[in-house]
């Protein structure tokens, strides 16, 4: 099961991009990795297309998920989520920090 979902709000917690913090763009479930909007840019050389010129380009690149942690939206702190059902049933997760639903 993934920890995290797409437009998360995750930290980074090792490698050069050590302590930045962004949204998750893109999952890889069956890689383990996770897209994180604004980090861990990457060079890439490209050769010109009708549309755009060649040159040295930065994108965004994939990490592994075991490098991200789930930041609370409410108290802003890293948190391992919790898992508990609703009332309803339902599967909600829950920040271990503050006791609040993460959506």
């Amino acid at each position: 099961m993934l920890h995290v979902k797409k437009k998360d709000k995750v930290i980074v917690l090792s490698g050069k991009d050590k302590g930045k913090k962004g949204d998750i763009v893109d999952i890889d479930p069956k890689k383990a990795r996770v897209l994180v909007g604004k980090v861990n840019f990457v060079k890439r050389h490209t050769r010109p297309q009708q549309t755009e010129p060649g040159g040295i380009r930065e994108k965004e690149a994939y990490i592994p998920m075991s490098k991200v942690m789930l930041v609370c939206p409410k108290c802003s702190q890293p948190t391992r989520a919790k898992y508990d059902f609703l009332s309803d049933g339902t599967k909600a997760r829950i920040c271990r920090k503050c006791g609040e639903m993460i959506l």
